[in-house]
């Protein structure tokens, strides 16, 4: 058991990769950017940031990632997808997670807007979640819990490892849900 911080890799072809780069870095762990498939070895866990799902999708068929991403899924790695990385990781996609997305559910660009939710594992109140021409969870399988909801649509599920949220945690100013998929790295590792 290393008691080295967590090294994470955060998807890097396109989204908002850095905002999620520097909330990891604030809470302790090691972080790199992920480009071609050599960048994913030794990762301890891996965010795939918000962005544009079919930007993203054509990246990741460009650099060969799509199996290898699924191959570190399955090996057990810790997963945090948000909004456009909820997407890459459902059963259209990157058929990680037992679910489908509705890609820009709420709306385009001017439909953006923030809420407050509740998140029964979390402590300290209501999170703050930015919403931009966000995703929810369609359909889901019946391993898959969700976690939130606004207006009678999931935005926030887990299975096993995997945690997605629709909206952008690393912009709402409140790391719990990094901090949490942290934990959730470290139980992985084994301490």
């Amino acid at each position: 058991m290393s008691a080295e911080a967590p090294l994470i890799g955060v998807l890097a072809l396109q989204g908002s990769f850095a905002a999620h780069i520097r909330v990891l870095s604030e809470l302790g762990a090691r972080t790199r950017e992920v480009r071609v498939g050599a960048d994913l070895e030794g990762l301890d866990g891996l965010v795939l940031p918000g962005g544009e799902s079919t930007t993203m999708t054509l990246g990741i068929e460009r650099e060969g990632l799509g199996a290898p991403l699924r191959a570190l899924a399955a090996a057990g790695t810790p997963m945090l997808g948000t909004c456009a990385g909820l997407i890459m990781l459902d059963r259209k996609h990157l058929r990680v997670i037992d679910m489908e997305a509705r890609r820009n559910a709420f709306g385009r660009q001017i439909h953006s807007f923030e809420a407050d939710l509740d998140f029964a594992e979390l402590e300290g109140g209501p999170v703050h979640a930015v919403f931009i021409r966000a995703p929810w969870i369609a359909e889901h399988g019946p391993g898959v819990e969700l976690l939130a909801e606004i207006d009678g649509h999931a935005v926030a599920a887990r299975q096993g490892r995997i945690l997605v949220l629709s909206f952008h945690p690393e912009l709402g100013g409140d790391p719990r849900l990094h901090a949490r998929f942290l934990e959730d790295v470290r139980a992985a590792r084994g301490g």
